[in-house]
């Protein structure tokens, strides 16, 4: 099975299920279902399938397959997985099927809060497939003109579900989303072309003598340093955008308040984490230099999203804007990690990238089967929910406290690594960002308080039925929560395929982990002060 072609058979699965689905009489809602949910599932058995052949002191890329797709243009169809990106698909296959169980009454009512769908359930289920397809793509291309077709690709059905299935402004948040995404393609797609004449170049001029897109053999470009400066930026805005981070994050709160909640544990559990995997990946090992450069600068705007987004978080009245507003802060953590240069904080940023699917998605769906049961996500609206559906304000407690990275759930442990990490070498940025944890408790107490306890609340005409978790809804939520709890415990797995990617990524950039220091003094060799 070592020359089975896995990643293009898992991009394929989706994207030929997405097309099915699409075909299906459009009178058999069930049968539309019941197709899309089998795909995924076999989608997510293949994935692990695949994963468990990973041999974590192998070769950097894994399950690789290269074929020519543009000979003119050195442009190839070529797939390989490292640790981080492994651990980012496996996180895109897992919440696929919950996210399409989860969807399964709400996909015709856009997430109950009455506003008609334009578009039929077959089509929601087809472009969720298809962002699948598009997820898996981009975290297994190393080829970079692949990278950014699926870069861009994905905006399709992200746009689509946003616009077609979400609120009463949905048009307004559709677009909002697009043009962002749209303006940092644009400025990555110059770099990504520039890269070319680049690679083509003399190796006497720092090129490699053939034009090339592929991503191990542009490592070894000798860039100018100014021209890698412009490189660096070009990518690393467009992944700014896409992580989000202040202040290119506004197109967020927009499309999480008018997403439908399914649609929305995609784009910002999974889809959002290409912006800080493409930072870890990209913009580090091809602009070592002017990764260095900015860093400083970067640190600075990763602490300000850290506090801004927990501050504004606090001040929400709509629940799905309080939880995307969480999530500026969380990826604010992520990038202090990645460019904190040390294997601790990146090995925490990459775990916290998953970490952070996993919570933020349970925290997306409670507040999905919230507003299908009430038709509101107005915090006011809520209150004692606690005594009619105490299972879903247990699980809705324990997604929040693994929200603010309480120990013994997941968050924590790679949230613990960012700092450590990052306060061996930035001390300043590390103390500053620990605000973002006392801000966090802040936010989701606060917010559960609101909406659990104190006296049960109707809001008129909203009827005085709130039901607990449905059976379908607990299958959906359980695994998740089993995740977060188990992860909590015993992240050593995850890490272990996570560090050797990390370290290579350190060589590249030629940086080291600091030494210990004792009373003052650097300890360095074993030697003792």
């Amino acid at each position: 099975m070592e020359d089975f072609p896995w990643l293009s058979v898992l991009i394929a699965v989706p994207a030929v299920g997405a097309l099915l689905v699409a075909l299906l009489p459009r009178a058999r809602e069930s049968l539309v279902k019941q197709v899309a949910l089998a795909v995924s599932l076999l989608v997510a058995a293949g994935t692990i399938a695949m994963a468990s052949g990973f041999e974590t002191g192998g070769p950097r890329f894994q399950f690789a397959e290269q074929y020519w797709w543009i000979r003119q243009f050195g442009v190839h169809w070529a797939v390989g997985v490292d640790g981080v990106a492994l651990v980012l698909i496996l996180l895109s296959v897992v919440l696929v099927p919950l996210v399409i169980l989860a969807s399964w009454n709400e996909a015709d009512r856009s997430g109950g809060v009455g506003v008609p769908a334009k578009r039929s359930v077959n089509t929601y289920f087809a472009l969720l497939l298809t962002m699948e397809a598009m997820m898996i793509g981009v975290f297994a291309a190393t080829d970079v003109f692949l990278f950014y077709v699926f870069f861009e690709a994905m905006l399709i059905p992200a746009y689509f579900l946003i616009g077609s299935y979400g609120g009463a402004q949905r048009s307004y948040a559709a677009v909002k989303f697009l043009l962002y995404s749209l303006l940092g393609g644009l400025l990555m797609l110059v770099a990504v072309i520039w890269l070319y004449p680049l690679s083509a170049a003399s190796p006497s001029e720092g090129g490699l003598g053939r034009g090339t897109f592929l991503f191990t053999e542009l490592t070894r470009l000798d860039i100018d340093p100014t021209t890698a400066k412009w490189l660096f930026l070009a990518f690393f805005v467009a992944f700014a955008i896409k992580a989000p981070m202040v202040p290119v994050h506004t197109w967020l709160p927009d499309a999480a308040q008018q997403a439908p909640p399914g649609a929305l544990v995609l784009i910002v559990g999974v889809l959002d984490k290409v912006g800080t995997f493409g930072m870890l990946r990209f913009c580090l090992e091809l602009f070592p230099g002017a990764a260095e450069w900015a860093t400083p600068v970067v640190l600075g705007f990763a602490v300000l999203s850290v506090i801004y987004g927990a501050v504004l978080a606090i001040g929400q009245v709509d629940l799905k804007r309080l939880v995307a507003y969480t999530s500026v802060s969380h990826f604010g953590f992520i990038v202090l990690g990645v460019f904190a240069m040390t294997s601790q904080a990146q090995s925490g940023a990459a775990l916290y990238m998953v970490n952070h699917g996993f919570s933020t998605g349970a925290m997306f769906l409670l507040v999905g089967f919230m507003i299908v049961r009430r038709g509101s996500a107005r915090i006011d609206d809520y209150g004692g929910v606690q005594k009619v559906a105490p299972v879903l304000a247990g699980t809705f407690l324990v997604a929040g406290l693994s929200s603010l990275s309480l120990p013994g759930l997941s968050p924590f442990v790679s949230e613990f690594l960012v700092f450590t990490g990052t306060f061996a070498r930035y001390r300043v940025p590390a103390i500053i960002a620990t605000v973002g944890i006392v801000l966090a408790a802040i936010y989701i107490l606060w917010m559960y308080q609101r909406t659990m306890g104190g006296p049960l609340r109707i809001p008129s005409g909203a009827g005085d039925d709130f039901p607990d978790l449905s059976g379908r809804e607990k299958w959906v939520i359980g695994p998740i929560i089993a995740i977060i709890v188990v992860m909590g415990f015993f992240p050593q797995p995850v890490l272990n395929v996570i560090k050797p990617s990390v370290e290579q990524t350190l060589v590249r950039v030629d940086q080291r982990d600091p030494a210990p220091e004792i009373a003052g003094t650097a300890v360095e060799n074993g030697a003792r002060p």
